[in-house]
């Protein structure tokens, strides 16, 4: 199974080599890409540097326009399967294997990293807006999870095909399983292991811009 290793990116000069270093430990370079969504520091020029596809948009145009490039991306470099993780050093490069298992065994099409399979330490505020953005995601989309904000994330070639993400913004997370749904296909979630550091924290929603998060769900919710 080719499996291609997306990883949306804005200004994340400062962490983006150690997350790279990790990553093609476990994966060849040729099989990683990076989405640069307009970034202004030097986040491109370093991925380059380490022989990685970099993926540059001319405009930030958020993560789920990241995300909705990153799964073309993987199809065009012919992926049987393409895992989502996040470039700010949140996520252990190390578990991608275990997202992996249930699409080798044809367990799943979509698999999730969820941070609550297990009990570990986090923030208040981020387990609230979770459980939150769980609640938001069964009501207006009638799929349930555990861990809808999740950036971990599993896809099979044909999940990927037929993922179809119109979102640019946060609300992305939460689009994933609108896309899941309506396209039945068969989800699996998996414990992850979430690390917290200042830096990672620091890309976190605003309470103002979960409000327009939600907003923007519920136009998603009514679009024809």
């Amino acid at each position: 199974m080719k499996t291609v290793v997306v990883i949306p990116a804005y200004n994340e000069e400062k962490v983006i080599q150690g997350v790279l270093d990790e990553v093609k430990q476990l994966i060849a370079p040729e099989n990683i890409i990076v989405i640069d969504d307009g970034s202004y520091d030097n986040t491109a020029q370093i991925v380059k540097n380490n022989g990685i596809t970099v993926y540059s948009h001319i405009i930030n145009r958020g993560l789920g326009g990241a995300l909705g490039t990153g799964l073309k991306a993987g199809l065009l470099h012919d992926a049987d399967a393409v895992i989502t993780l996040d470039a700010d050093g949140q996520h252990k490069p190390e578990e991608l294997k275990n997202l992996l298992e249930p699409l080798e065994k044809d367990q799943a099409d979509v698999v999730i990293g969820s941070r609550f399979l297990t009990s570990q330490k986090m923030p208040k505020m981020r387990r609230l807006f979770n459980f939150v953005g769980n609640m938001i995601t069964w009501v207006l989309f009638g799929i349930w999870t555990t861990d809808s904000q999740s950036g971990y994330r599993a896809f099979n070639r044909r999940a990927a095909r037929l993922i179809e993400i119109k979102t640019n913004k946060m609300e992305v997370s939460s689009e994933f399983f609108k896309e899941i749904k309506g396209n039945n296909l068969r989800l699996k979630e998996v414990p992850i292991t979430a690390i917290y550091t200042e830096y990672s924290m620091s890309k976190g929603q605003s309470f103002t811009e979960g409000l327009k998060t939600v907003v923007r769900l519920i136009l998603l919710r009514f679009r024809k």
